[in-house]
Parts: C-alpha cells; sequence; structure tokens
C-alpha cells in the first residue's frame, strides 16, 4: 500500500532519480534530517538556475538576444 501511495505523490511527468523514498521506517529524526537534506538540494538548484540565468543575460547583453 505504501508504494500506491508514493505513486499518488509523484508528479505524473516526475525524472526516475526524484523517486519517493519510503519514509515508513524512518524516525522522527531521520525524518527531520532527510527533510534538510531536502531543503538544501533545492537551495543548490536554484542556486545554480539562477547563475544560469544571470549568465545567460549577461551572454545576451553582450551580444544580443537569440531568438
Amino acid at each position: 500500500m505504501a508504494r500506491e501511495d508514493d505513486e499518488a505523490v509523484r508528479p505524473q511527468n516526475s525524472p526516475r532519480w526524484l523517486e519517493p523514498r519510503p519514509l515508513e521506517a524512518l524516525s522522527v529524526a531521520e525524518l527531520g534530517e532527510y527533510v534538510l537534506a531536502l531543503k538544501a538540494e533545492i537551495a543548490r538548484a536554484e542556486a545554480a538556475a539562477e547563475a544560469k540565468k544571470n549568465h545567460r543575460a549577461g551572454i545576451e547583453a553582450l551580444f544580443g538576444k537569440k531568438n
């Protein structure tokens, strides 16, 4: 049944590497650590996306916007 719950939570087009982790066996402390790790990974991904946007904006300012 837990697998069905995971399938309901996972977005339809989510990548395979983003598979939900089984949470039933984790303690409250482990769940807290897992949440902190996920938040850190989200912040890292957001920073990388922002850096790419800034890089692209700099290139477009230098060479003009590509259609």
